[in-house]
């Protein structure tokens, strides 16, 4: 995360550490609340929950509202009285237990749950409070502040796939471990297909432990929803320990630190709460998603508004640690901004920001071409996970008579692509793929639209790769 002015203190989340002890259950998310009271919502909200819900599923008991608004028995044994009270609900049935009881609404209790509906149709775990997710974040922030942070080995082993897959060079990963220690912006620029969005994506794996993640969060009285299933993912088995559903408060989720990406389709809208007309209801934004991990910015440049004012969205909030997000009829609100952000771009950094932005960026770090040994390496490794038998002499035939005559450079993007396509070409006849000369220009043909200087032994090169059954 950001240092920033509301988290002085906050160090990045990309560093190295053990899981909290059991006792620390606490600081990832806050206890179950006892009482409407704890909930931090007003009672009309929580009521209208409950009549939707009802109104969803019919009869029910008191376990099924209970998982569907992730709110404890208590509070809503507390609830429940009150609409029975207000005459909105009954009792439908009444088994030998407390808790077999089926509950359904009443006349008035399905005009009050029709009218919540018009009004929102959002029916789901019950929302936090901003305040609470405020609180957790920084909760969050003082879990890290003591953290060991991440060596030049781990930051190697994250940035491998596997032996043959060290391609980064040592200077670059220097450049990367002092600017995901500082926790400051971070800029990948070269060009396309330099391995920039690969790389952006590997230091997502340097995220340690776990974060708090609401399903909903109450933002200026609306439900904003927050989760997201395709970003928060589920921690390992160890790290689901650390959430207890009797002590923990249950609308929140244990999860992954998120990494959130977003490329060409991010326009300035999507940096705002989005509102769904047709269910009443807002969606976080991505980077509001992300909070506590890495937010990726992919293809700098390629978006349909100018950078240079994208980049600007972001400077106040990278710098101070907070974001104001917009919602209908002009309401603003305040929100934490806790995430590491990587940006990449294959324009020249100075075509695409002015000094200030250029400054404001705190680490610019360029990726070029790979040297013959990595880009081999990288062959080598990609024949064995797309199962071709690696040759020497072919990989020789690739540097000295298609990179070298073309001075195409040896980007890391070209093995996976080159590999891909003798594998497709293969398929397709019906033979075993080979890494060969004449499987090699077949390819690179394919990959470039060109047709590369070849030796008078490939004048026929499509009708032997084509010929040579398994």
């Amino acid at each position: 995360m950001f240092e920033a002015a509301s988290l002085a203190t906050a160090p990045s989340p990309v560093t190295a550490r053990a899981l909290p002890p059991e006792g620390e259950l606490e600081a990832i998310v806050p206890q179950q609340p006892g009482t409407l009271r704890d909930t931090g919502l007003e009672r009309p909200l929580v009521l209208a929950l409950l009549a939707k819900t009802i109104a969803r599923v019919g009869k029910t008991h008191l376990h099924v509202l209970g998982g569907k608004l992730r709110l404890s028995m208590s509070v809503l044994r507390e609830a429940l009285a009150l609409m029975m009270t207000e005459q909105l609900v009954e009792v439908a049935r009444r088994g030998d237990s407390d808790i077999d009881i089926e509950y359904q609404l009443t006349g008035p209790g399905q005009t009050f749950a029709a009218a919540a509906l018009a009004q929102c149709r959002y029916v789901g775990p019950a929302p936090v409070t901003l305040d609470a997710l405020r609180e957790v974040i920084a909760r969050d922030a003082r879990r890290h502040a003591g953290a060991a942070r991440i060596g030049d080995a781990a930051l190697a082993a994250a940035l491998c796939d596997g032996p043959g897959d060290d391609i980064i060079d040592a200077a670059v990963r220097a450049q990367l471990g002092a600017a995901l220690h500082s926790g400051r912006a971070l800029l990948l620029h070269g060009a396309s297909g330099c391995g920039k969005s690969t790389l952006a994506r590997k230091l997502g794996r340097l995220l340690q432990g776990v974060v708090g993640v609401p399903y909903a969060v109450l933002i200026d009285q609306q439900i904003v929803q927050f989760y997201d299933p395709l970003v928060h993912l589920a921690p390992s088995p160890l790290q689901s320990r650390q959430f207890d559903e009797r002590r923990n408060d249950s609308r929140w989720l244990v999860c992954q630190r998120p990494v959130v990406h977003v490329g060409a389709e991010l326009t300035r809208e999507m940096l705002d709460c989005r509102f769904d007309a047709a269910n009443g209801v807002y969606y976080a934004p991505p980077h509001f998603q992300a909070s506590g991990g890495l937010l990726i910015v992919d293809d700098l440049g390629l978006q349909r508004c100018d950078a240079g004012e994208l980049l600007n969205r972001f400077m106040g909030p990278l710098e101070h640690g907070v974001d104001v997000l917009s919602l209908q009829g002009g309401h603003v609100e305040t929100v934490p901004f806790a995430v590491t952000a990587v940006f990449t771009t294959s324009c020249a950094p100075h075509a695409l920001m002015d000094a200030a932005l250029l400054r404001r960026i705190a680490y610019k770090i360029h990726l070029g071409p790979l040297g013959a040994a990595s880009y081999l390496a990288l062959l080598r490794r990609q024949c064995g996970l797309q199962q071709v038998p690696y040759d020497a002499a072919a990989a020789a035939h690739l540097l000295q008579n298609l990179h070298a005559p073309s001075g195409q450079p040896m980007l890391a993007s070209l093995p996976r692509e080159l590999v891909a396509r003798i594998v497709d070409a293969a398929g397709f006849a019906g033979v075993a793929p080979r890494l060969c000369a004449a499987s090699l220009d077949h390819a690179w043909r394919t990959l470039f639209a060109c047709c590369p200087p070849l030796g008078a032994a490939s004048a026929a090169a499509d009708q032997v790769l084509l010929g040579e059954k398994a």
